[in-house]
């Protein structure tokens, strides 16, 4: 399996990254209150914070696939891999904007948690871009 990621460290990369996502997922979607208390979010927002929640475990869902079902393993998988490098500059753009520029809904709870967060991820996932391209541009 580690050879389908060239070799252990982009494994690990890759572990990381979406073992991080898997973290989000739950924490969004199983432990929501806790979640939205931690960062002051009204529960009425429940049901969009768990919608983000429902969309991350789509990669994560995929990353599965990935790694354990294709046979191919990462091989052609481009666009999965691109679309995570564009959604991840996209929250943390967003996020940076929301709370350094127009701090609509920010409070004494907000962290720069949503803006570290998504450059963590956004690093990760061009690094396995980067390195796994001998792979995943191949059709």
């Amino acid at each position: 399996m580690i050879e389908k990621f060239n070799g252990i460290f982009y494994f690990i990369v890759f572990l990381a990254h979406f073992i991080g996502i898997a973290v989000y997922c739950f924490q969004t979607i199983v432990g929501t209150k806790k979640f939205m208390d931690k960062f002051d979010i009204d529960h009425s927002a429940a049901i969009i914070v768990r919608f983000v929640g429902a969309l991350m475990i789509g990669w994560v869902i995929m990353a599965l696939y990935i790694m354990f079902v294709r046979p191919n393993g990462v091989e052609g998988t481009w666009a999965f891999f691109n679309l995570l490098v564009i959604i991840h500059a996209c929250v943390f753009l967003t996020n940076f904007y929301s709370i350094k520029i127009d701090k609509t809904g920010t409070n004494e709870k907000t962290t720069n948690e949503g803006i570290i967060a998504p450059i963590v991820f956004l690093v990760l996932s061009s690094v396995l871009v980067y390195g796994l391209s001998d792979k995943i541009y191949l059709s």
